[in-house]
Parts: C-alpha cells; sequence; structure tokens
C-alpha cells in the first residue's frame, strides 16, 4: 500500500471509531433520559427519588463532557497527523546533538506532554467543576500540582531508562529483536507488580495497617476459611481525592495485600466490607489476575511482532509525516493506530471482564454463605457513587467492565438459591 492509500484507511477507520463510540454514548444518554421519572422497580426500596434523579443528571453531565471531550481529542491528534508535525518535530530533535537512543526518548516525552497539556483543562474541568457539583471531589490544587509532579518524575526514572532498553534490543538483537524485547519488558512488567505496592504506590497515598477490631477478626476469618495469603490488610486515604469507594488486591506472592479504601471502610458496614473483599479473594483463587497478566504478556508480544514488520514498511510512516522508519516513530505510531485497526474488538475483554466478575461473585457467596452482605453494599456503593442503573443494553455490552447492578444482584440471588437447594438435598440424602 502506499503512504496515501495507507493514510486514508487509517482515517476511515478512526471516523469509523470515533462516529460507533459517539453514537454509543449518545444511545446510552437516551436510554438513561427515557427512564429518569423513577427509579427501576427493582431499587425502589433502596434508591430514593431525589438520589436517582442526581445519578441520572450525573450520568447525563458525564455523557455530554465524555463527547466533548472526545471529540476535542479527535480533532487536536488529527491536527497533529495531517499538518505534518510529527515529521518536522522528528526534524527539529534530530538538530540536536543527542545519542539516537535519547533522540527517541526525548521524542515521545515530547509529544506525550503535548497532549497531556492539551488535555490538562479537561482534566481539571472533570475534578474541580463535575466531581465538585455532585460532591466526589476531596482533591485540592495543592495536592493535584503535587501528583503531577509525582507522576513526571516517576515518568521519567521509569520510562526513560525503559525505552532505553528497548531501543537496544530493537538496534542491536537483529530480526528477532522483539522476542528479546519481550523478555525484557515481561521483567520489568513483573518487577512493577513487585515493586508497585512497597515503593511506588506509598508514594502517593498512605497505606496503614488495618486496626484490631472485629472487623479485622472478621477479615482473618474469612482469610483462613479460603485458605487465601496475604503479606497485610492496609486502609489507603483515598478520601484525602474523592469519596468514591473501592478495594483491591495488589502485588503477587509474598507481598500480596488487601488494600481498603478508608471511605469503603467508613460507609458500609462491616460484614459488607467482608463481603466485597469475598469477592476480590474470589479474583485471586479464580486466578483471574494471573489469567489478565498472561494476557497482557500475549498482547504485548503480538504488539512486539507487529512493530517488527512495521519497520520494513516506508510507506507507513511516510503517511504520518516521517521521512522513513525509526524505532521511536514505530512505538508512536503503533499507539495511535491499535485504536482504530482493533476498537470493534473491545466487546472481547468486556465479554470476559464480565466473566470474571460473576465468577467472584459466585465465589463471594459460598465464603459467606449467603449473597445478603454483597448485594447490599452493592446497592449502597451503587447509591453512593450515584451510578447509572439504567444503561443501554448495548452500551453495557460495548463498555462495562462489570455485569449491570441488576445482573449481579440476580445472578448472586439465583446462585443462593442453587447452593441452598444443594444444601438441603445433601441433608436430606446424608
Amino acid at each position: 500500500m502506499s503512504a496515501s492509500q495507507i493514510l486514508t484507511l487509517y482515517l476511515i477507520l478512526f471516523a469509523l471509531e470515533y462516529l460507533w463510540e459517539t453514537f454509543l454514548t449518545w444511545l446510552n444518554m437516551r436510554h438513561v433520559r427515557a427512564h429518569a421519572e423513577a427509579p427501576p422497580e427493582a431499587f425502589r426500596e433502596v434508591v430514593d427519588s431525589e438520589t436517582y434523579r442526581k445519578s441520572v443528571d450525573y450520568t447525563l453531565t458525564r455523557g455530554r463532557f465524555g463527547i466533548i471531550r472526545n471529540t476535542a481529542s479527535s480533532l487536536f491528534l488529527l491536527f497533529i497527523i495531517l499538518s505534518g508535525t510529527l515529521g518536522r518535530m522528528d526534524v527539529l530533535i534530530a538538530q540536536w546533538p543527542l545519542h539516537s537512543y535519547l533522540h527517541g526518548i526525548v521524542y515521545i516525552f515530547t509529544l506525550s506532554l503535548m497532549f497531556s497539556l492539551f488535555n490538562l483543562p479537561f482534566t481539571l474541568y472533570s475534578i474541580f467543576v463535575i466531581e465538585e457539583r455532585f460532591g466526589f471531589n476531596k482533591m485540592t490544587w495543592k495536592l493535584f500540582i503535587i501528583d503531577g509532579l509525582k507522576s513526571l518524575v516517576l515518568s521519567l526514572v521509569l520510562l526513560a531508562p525503559l525505552f532505553w532498553g528497548l531501543f537496544w534490543f530493537m538496534d542491536k538483537t537483529g530480526n528477532y529483536w522483539w522476542l528479546y524485547a519481550f523478555g525484557f519488558l515481561a521483567g520489568f512488567q513483573l518487577l512493577m507488580v513487585y515493586l508497585y505496592p512497597t515503593v511506588v504506590a506509598p508514594w502517593f497515598n498512605k497505606f496503614t495497617p488495618l486496626p484490631d477490631g472485629s472487623l479485622k477478626e472478621k477479615i482473618l476469618h474469612l482469610v483462613q476459611k479460603v485458605h487465601f495469603h496475604t503479606s497485610g490488610i492496609f486502609v489507603m486515604d483515598g478520601s484525602k481525592r474523592s469519596k468514591h469507594s473501592n478495594a483491591y488486591f495488589t502485588g503477587l506472592g509474598r507481598v500480596k495485600r488487601i488494600v481498603l479504601f478508608d471511605t469503603l471502610v467508613d460507609n458500609l458496614e462491616e460484614d459488607q466490607v467482608v463481603s466485597v473483599l469475598a469477592h476480590e479473594i474470589g479474583h485471586e483463587k479464580k486466578h483471574h489476575i494471573k489469567k489478565g497478566l498472561a494476557l497482557s504478556l500475549a498482547s504485548m508480544l503480538a504488539g512486539l511482532w507487529i512493530l517488527s514488520l512495521l519497520l520494513h514498511y516506508p510507506s507507513f510512516f511516510q503517511a504520518f509525516g516521517f521521512s522513513g522508519p525509526s524505532y521511536h516513530a514505530a512505538i508512536i505510531l503503533f499507539g495511535f493506530c491499535s485504536g482504530p485497526f482493533t476498537f470493534f474488538l473491545t466487546p472481547l475483554g468486556s465479554i470476559l471482564s464480565r466473566k470474571y466478575e460473576y465468577e467472584a461473585d459466585r465465589f463471594a457467596v459460598e465464603a459467606m454463605g449467603t449473597a445478603h452482605g454483597l448485594i447490599g453494599a452493592l446497592l449502597k456503593l451503587s447509591k453512593d457513587n450515584l451510578s447509572n442503573l439504567t444503561p443501554h443494553p448495548l452500551y453495557s455490552f460495548y463498555y462495562y467492565s462489570h455485569p449491570t447492578l441488576a445482573e449481579r444482584i440476580a445472578a448472586m440471588e439465583d446462585y443462593e438459591k442453587r447452593l441452598n437447594g444443594q444444601q438441603k438435598q445433601a441433608v436430606a440424602m446424608g
């Protein structure tokens, strides 16, 4: 294919991705408006009319803002590509007396900084206007600036050596450089899995061991019951940035930690917190984290192989304004093209993720002996977070990594009935 044909194909796929995602957002907003009068019948005993109207307003506000932000970002990206900025910036940096690897690193960081600065007003508006309006934001301007500086330093410390190593493998290890580079990047990714809980995360948040008390005793009882090993249970000061709640596991092996947002501990009953943890433990016990890591590594290997092929097609680089192939240009263009060329695969990842969520829910029901705690926690979190209770089916199918709340509750209640039936049958046969 010629350079003009490649660019035309990219623009067509880019437009299709933008139009499809915008259509889905519009469809979801239209569906939410159509059901804005009262909460769905299944939630009327839990969600009052005022809270429901606020959740509708929150969903519509975020939807409108998302369309505006996506439109602006898409136009900016098209401007960068069609104006020849990519190639001119490469020529400009080439005039500096830099090693070729450093040239590539400077190019990537400069382009990333340009996009970050462009998106900064949208990020600020999202945090300090939308989230503030709906009572979620706890971020201060000082903390926002400090977080930004820390992220910048972290990027320089971690990514600069990473790109240098990647360029070295691309340059020195022959036609199969992508295999060597994969080993290097996979090792780095696994290293970060171990370092993140104890080195990276504490740089942004304070992690305090869960104090002794009934909640800790219940969690330890659950951990022992399901034979789960952890290096500790910690409470994270998530409330200093947002009122949203969460819980998660981080790390592997000996550095595996249970992390609870302080907002989760403060807003839920103890049995509900334990049920949420049972769900998270279910992800680990069902090997979802390891499967996700394996899938990530497989995707990385495929991506590096594709990069190795692109380096042999000068017309691909010329289509986007570069004079010819280069390592840093290949990485940038791969990032630009990965979305438009693969957006139709998005539902596959969503389907797999929802499958994992159902499995983790079933594990939690088995571990707790009831679905009551987890259902109560999900209803409380949904209410507090102003979650959309009426997403359009096509929108949730395409985007949602979790089943809708109604789907999760129905599935857990059905599973609990089946478990109780099996237990009664076992007692009768015994």
